[in-house]
């Protein structure tokens, strides 16, 4: 993996490699979100998460490209449009247009997924899939040649503030065995009920990518809690457990 350049406050390189923490706004302070996003970023976000649910696929119903292009003028960090939404293909030109760097659909809402995959990749945007809790990882063996990423699911989709799945770091596990098997270079993020109690976990069973919302936002000092929940990746990677 490439070498990071991003650094701590400290003073030392965050990670050795790539492994990077998202933050996911939709547990953000909308009416502060400018400045929330800017606090992060400077205390070593490396991208952002971007949930957009349709009240159809999922029961919640969050924005669209709209919002995301609003985002897209606050910073510079890669946004991650997490599509949780019906007829996903339909939608991928306008969120490639308002700014989206990365998209990732659900298999679950697409006969023709690989299409929608390559529809991404021509907007010149990396491809990802979503794995809710209940798709087995299996169904990714076939996709994944022709995906940048895939976000395992360690919560149901729909809210946040879910409680981590557990078994989520078995799959985690079975999906870094799949891509290195592969010698693939595809992206593991994990999204849901992450924190600074088990975000080490994560790290150790294969992610490459950290979501976290609730725990960040809800925390006293978003900032702060995210320089610790960085700490606790760095050990990990540094010691593996």
């Amino acid at each position: 993996m490439p070498q990071s350049e991003t650094r701590h406050p400290s003073g030392r390189d965050v990670f050795k490699g790539n492994i990077r923490l998202a933050p996911s706004i939709l547990s953000a302070d909308f009416s502060r979100l400018r400045n929330q996003i800017a606090g992060l970023e400077l205390a070593g976000a490396r991208q952002l998460h971007l949930d957009v649910m349709d009240g159809h696929f999922v029961k919640n119903l969050t924005f669209g490209p709209l919002v995301v292009e609003a985002i897209r003028r606050t910073t510079r960090l890669p946004l991650d449009v997490h599509l949780q939404i019906e007829n996903a293909d339909r939608w991928i030109d306008a969120f490639c247009k308002a700014g989206a760097d990365m998209i990732a659909v659900h298999s679950e809402t697409l006969q023709h997924v690989d299409r929608t995959i390559q529809a991404i990749r021509d907007n010149g945007k990396k491809a990802g899939v979503a794995l809710s809790p209940s798709t087995p990882i299996r169904a990714m063996e076939e996709l994944l040649p022709n995906v940048d990423y895939v976000i395992v699911m360690s919560v149901y989709p729909g809210f946040p503030g879910q409680d981590f799945i557990p078994g989520s770091l078995a799959r985690l596990e079975q999906l870094r065995v799949m891509v290195s098997r592969n010698g693939l270079p595809v992206e593991i993020e994990i999204d849901g009920g992450i924190n600074i109690g088990n975000v080490r976990d994560v790290v150790t069973a294969g992610a490459d990518v950290v979501i976290a919302g609730s725990a960040i936002f809800n925390a006293d000092d978003p900032a702060e809690y995210l320089r610790a929940i960085l700490d606790e990746m760095l050990q990990a990677e540094t010691t593996g457990a």
